[in-house]
C-alpha cells in the first residue's frame, strides 16, 4: 500500500512540475509585457533593466498606480497574495494542513507581474514557488490525499517553480525540503526530484537551457583568500540579520501610519517612485545588473549605488504590503556587497588580487543561507 501510494503520488508529481514549468514561463513573459507597456510603450516580453528614466515624471506616481491595483486585488480577490510568497507557503505546510485556497494560485501571478511591472523591485521568484505552493495543494485537495501527501505535494509544486525559474532542480529540491518539508525521506524525496526535473525539462524549449545568471570567474583565489571568505561569511550573517530586521521594522512603521491598509501599497509606490526617479536601475527584477556584478563589470560608486538604494527600495516597497520576490533583490544588495569588500580589500593590500565577482556569489549565497536558515 505504502509502494502505491507512493506511486500515485509520484505520478501527481509529474503533473504538477509540468504546470509549474509552464506558469514560470507565463509569469515571467508577463512581467516583460507590463514592463515594456509601462515604460518603454511597446509591446515585447523582453526583460530589461533601466539605465536611465524612460518616462520622467511619470516616475513619481507609476509604482503607486501598480501599488493600487495590488490593494484592490488583496482586497476583492484573497489578502494572501501580499508579501513575498515563500513564508506564506511555509505558513499553509505548518498551520493550514498544507491547504491553499485556489484564489492565491490566480491571483498572486497577476498581483506580481502589476507590482513588478510597474517598477517593483522584486524577482518573481517567491510568488513562483507559492504558485507553485499553491498547484500542488489544489491538486492535493481535488485528488483524495492525505494531510502529509498534500505536503508533499505543495514542497513539489514550490520546488518546480524554483527549478523553473533558475534552471535549478538540485537546488530547489534541497531548498524545498529544508523549508517546507524539514524531513528527508523517499516518500517526498522521489516526487520532490520528478516535479523538479519535469519543471525543468519543460523550461528548456520554453526559455532555453542557460542558468539564470551567466557567470564566468576566472578563479576564487584558494587557500590564500581563505581567511578573507571568512570574514565575508560572519558579515554576511549580520547582513541577514539587518535585512530580516529592517523588513519587519519597516513593516511595522507602515503599520502605525493613521490610514486605511488599503492604502499602504499605494504610499509605498509612491516612496519607490521617488528613489526609481533618481536611480531607475534599482527597479525591476535587475537579473542583468546582478550578472554584471558578478562578472565584474560594474565600477565601484555603481556598486555602492545599487547596494544602498536597492535595498531601500526593497524596503519602502516590501514593507508596505504589496506582492513581491525577495531572493533577486537580495541577491542584488549582497552580490553588491561581496563586490565591494573584495576591491575594498584590493585597494588596501594590492598585492592580494581578489576577485570581485567570486566574493558576489559567496556573498549571495550565504545571505540568503543565513536568512533563510537554509545552509545547503
Amino acid at each position: 500500500a505504502t509502494t502505491f501510494r507512493l506511486f500515485h503520488v509520484s505520478v501527481l508529481a509529474v503533473v504538477i512540475g509540468a504546470l509549474a514549468g509552464v506558469v514560470a514561463f507565463l509569469l515571467f513573459k508577463l512581467i516583460g509585457l507590463i514592463w515594456n507597456l509601462v515604460f518603454f510603450q511597446q509591446i515585447s516580453t523582453q526583460l530589461t533593466d533601466l539605465t536611465v528614466n524612460p518616462i520622467g515624471y511619470w516616475m513619481l506616481i507609476v509604482p503607486a498606480i501598480g501599488g493600487l491595483i495590488v490593494s484592490l486585488m488583496a482586497k476583492y480577490g484573497t489578502s494572501k497574495i501580499k508579501g513575498h510568497g515563500i513564508p506564506e507557503a511555509m505558513e499553509a505546510v505548518l498551520e493550514n494542513n498544507s491547504r491553499i485556497h485556489p484564489r492565491v494560485a490566480f491571483f498572486k501571478p497577476i498581483a506580481t507581474a502589476i507590482a513588478i511591472g510597474t517598477g517593483g523591485p522584486f524577482g518573481a521568484e517567491g510568488p513562483i514557488i507559492q504558485t507553485g505552493g499553491a498547484l500542488g495543494s489544489i491538486l492535493g485537495q481535488v485528488v483524495q490525499t492525505t494531510a502529509v501527501e498534500r505536503k508533499v505535494l505543495l514542497a513539489c509544486g514550490a520546488a518546480a517553480g524554483m527549478a523553473a525559474t533558475f534552471n535549478t532542480p538540485i537546488a530547489a529540491v534541497i531548498i524545498a525540503i529544508e523549508l517546507l518539508l524539514f524531513e528527508f525521506k523517499s516518500r517526498s524525496f522521489i516526487p520532490l526530484v520528478i516535479a523538479t526535473v519535469v519543471a525543468t525539462t519543460v523550461r528548456m524549449p520554453l526559455v532555453g537551457g542557460a542558468p539564470l545568471f551567466q557567470v564566468s570567474i576566472p578563479s576564487f583565489s584558494l587557500p590564500q583568500a581563505l581567511p578573507f571568505y571568512v570574514l565575508l561569511g560572519v558579515l554576511c550573517g549580520f547582513v541577514a540579520l539587518g535585512f530580516k530586521h529592517a523588513l519587519y521594522w519597516t513593516e511595522d512603521l507602515f503599520a502605525r501610519l493613521p490610514v486605511n491598509e488599503f492604502w499602504l501599497p499605494v504610499i509605498g509606490g509612491l516612496g519607490l517612485g521617488l528613489i526609481g526617479y533618481f536611480v531607475p536601475m534599482v527597479l525591476g527584477v535587475g537579473y542583468s545588473a546582478i550578472s554584471q556584478i558578478l562578472n565584474n563589470q560594474l565600477p565601484l560608486t555603481m556598486l555602492l549605488t545599487l547596494m544602498i538604494f536597492k535595498s531601500l527600495a526593497l524596503m519602502v516597497s516590501l514593507g508596505s504590503g504589496t506582492s513581491g520576490g525577495l531572493l533577486a533583490p537580495m541577491f542584488m544588495a549582497s552580490a553588491a556587497m561581496g563586490s565591494i569588500m573584495a576591491m575594498l580589500l584590493n585597494m588596501a593590500i594590492p598585492s592580494l588580487h581578489l576577485q570581485p565577482g567570486a566574493f558576489a556569489l559567496v556573498a549571495m549565497v550565504a545571505v540568503l543561507g543565513a536568512s533563510a536558515r537554509a545552509t545547503f
